[in-house]
């Protein structure tokens, strides 16, 4: 029997207080609202923030900044990229705008990240780079990853959207060795811009080629051009770009959520720890946590039934909704997606992993704002519909 609570709980609810709200105010009364000396300092803390070394370009979507990376490395029509199946399509359109290809292919079964054996069979002469997807806030197996890389001569693209601040073996995703990690700040993520992303890099011809490509393929940067005392009035078009720059509200915001990102995990940390310990007992698989010594991000919490279960995964998300808990699902799997399903003649049977994860996962909600009372509340209504 569902339970009746007039308040509903939200998937997700973004974590803005008014330090949040009286920086962009600051900004917008700065008379510098598109990409200036906001923007360039959050890139500049960003950076700090994951270590030295690293160069960040702020962007207006981690799906820009995918396409900025996959560009500077030179992907284009005829190579293949290869990505799990179990990811947002972002991931993979931005291959598909440069006239490559999408390889999919199937995940772990116990982390839902990318099965590196399964990468390793995928590729093939026109393979030119990995994108391996930080499912939920969990590394991937960066070690085997980076192994097959450098036999096979292949570059790496992290998809970081669920991965700040997440580590594996002591390092932050961000500082490993990829060619570019690009990171999400989309609404419901650990700290948000409303949209937004980062890409980091060491190289700093990547760097170069992205910065330029972020804007219009313009030689010089507009703050500078706009913010000079002298007559700065002259550029040039060196490259067909896009328009992809962040707006300095967004990093004003960005900044104040950046500082605050320390609270932001212990919290998350928190509700993960208590969802797994009073969930325990109840027909369902529980998510991977990290390896001792490093840490998971919790930008998800995905719920798996077991074969124990007597209900199905709609079953329990009708049931969630009428106790006012909204849930999700992450994802619907490309290979079930029309456009990637009928491009490359894909089927369920192909990756049986993650089509028996899809079938049976729902995401509970988990976000900093959350209260104990509401996960009470969670917690309780699983109780009842779990079975």
């Amino acid at each position: 029997m569902a339970l009746k609570n007039e308040s509903f709980i939200p998937f997700a609810r973004p974590d803005i207080t008014d330090a949040e709200i009286d920086a962009v105010a600051r900004a917008m009364r700065s008379g510098w609202v598109t990409t200036g000396p906001e923007t360039k300092a959050f890139e500049q803390e960003f950076a700090a923030y994951l270590g030295g070394g690293l160069h960040a370009i702020a962007v207006n979507s981690a799906t820009a900044g995918l396409h900025l990376a996959l560009e500077a490395i030179g992907i284009g029509p005829g190579d293949e990229v290869i990505a799990p199946t179990l990811t947002f399509t972002a991931t993979v359109e931005v291959a598909r705008y440069l006239g490559a290809d999408a390889k999919l292919v199937d995940v772990d079964p116990v982390t839902l990240n990318i099965d590196p054996a399964a990468i390793e069979a995928a590729i093939t002469p026109r393979t030119k780079a990995i994108l391996p997807v930080h499912y939920g806030g969990l590394a991937c197996d960066m070690t085997a990853i980076f192994d097959i890389a450098r036999r096979h001569g292949l570059q790496v693209i992290e998809d970081a959207a669920h991965a700040l601040p997440t580590t594996t073996n002591g390092a932050l995703v961000g500082q490993l060795a990829s060619a570019a990690a690009v990171f999400s700040f989309y609404a419901n993520k650990t700290m948000t811009t409303g949209e937004g992303g980062m890409v980091v890099t060491r190289d700093e011809a990547l760097a170069a080629r992205m910065r330029v490509m972020r804007l219009h393929g313009i030689s010089r940067d507009a703050f500078d051009r706009f913010s000079s005392r002298t007559p700065a009035w002259y550029y040039e078009i060196v490259a067909p770009g896009f328009k992809y720059n962040m707006t300095d509200m967004a990093g004003a915001l960005g900044r104040v959520q950046l500082a605050r990102l320390p609270g932001f995990v212990q919290r998350r940390q928190q509700l993960a720890a208590r969802y797994r310990a009073e969930l325990q007992g109840l027909p369902l698989v529980l998510p991977a946590d990290a390896p001792a010594g490093d840490a998971h991000a919790w930008h998800l919490f995905v719920l798996r039934l077991s074969d124990a279960a007597t209900v199905t995964r709609d079953e329990v998300i009708q049931a969630l909704s009428d106790a006012g808990i909204g849930t999700s699902v992450h994802y619907v799997p490309l290979h079930r997606q029309p456009y990637w399903r009928d491009r490359y003649g894909l089927t369920p049977e192909q990756f049986p992993v993650a089509e028996a994860a899809y079938q049976r996962m729902f995401s509970i909600p988990l976000f900093t704002a959350m209260s104990d009372d509401e996960q009470s509340r969670v917690i309780a209504a699983l109780r009842a519909c779990v079975r």
